[in-house]
């Protein structure tokens, strides 16, 4: 028998072979044939994972998560439970399309019973309020809540709230200088 080389509660579905080391899966979670997990992972109770669905290194995912086809989920991300994943704008019943691309880039965190919509991008570091509906791509350290969410500052690698510095700049809990750039703020150089 193949010893495995991560955690699969007795009361789980994994059907994917490609499961990153000391990756957790616990009970009632159903990850497809296909899936991609990374290392160091955590899948709560009660999640579901379709084929082709990518995620990284570090990641958490709490309970009540089901992550459809076309979900990229990049390194130390953090989801929040209940979050809504969506794959398909104008979604009909039995008319199957490509699925649009969702993709959450490292590090971002996403609040409890966040909605996102299909085909948006949530940039790094950026954070969601709970039960926020986002409509729209996020910027970098973003900090954005409410239905539709829209941004209301600027958040750290640890997800503190950053403070105006000057024209455009912005500085961190651990007192470094960020700039703003057409796709969110950038450590200052």
């Amino acid at each position: 028998m193949l010893e495995l080389n991560y955690f699969k509660h007795s009361h789980s579905l994994v059907e994917s072979e490609n499961i990153g080391e000391n990756t957790r899966i616990w009970a009632f979670s159903h990850v497809c044939s296909g899936a991609i997990i990374g290392n160091n992972c955590n899948i709560c109770d009660h999640c579901y994972i379709e084929k082709s669905v990518v995620i990284g290194n570090n990641v958490t995912v709490k309970c009540g998560i089901y992550i459809w086809e076309g979900v990229i989920i990049e390194d130390d991300v953090f989801l929040g439970p209940n979050v809504v994943f969506t794959n398909d704008i104008r979604p009909r019943s039995k008319v199957y399309k490509e699925p649009a691309k969702t993709i959450l880039k490292k590090g971002c965190s996403i609040g409890a019973n966040t909605t996102l919509l299909a085909g948006t991008t949530i940039g790094k570091f950026a954070m969601t309020g709970i039960g926020s509906v986002v409509t729209r791509n996020i910027l970098d350290h973003a900090l954005v809540y409410g239905n539709p969410a829209k941004q209301h500052g600027w958040v750290d690698e640890l997800g503190e709230k950053m403070k105006k510095n000057g024209n455009g700049n912005w500085v961190s809990s651990s007192n470094k200088i960020y700039v703003e750039t057409p796709s969110g703020l950038k450590i200052k150089e």
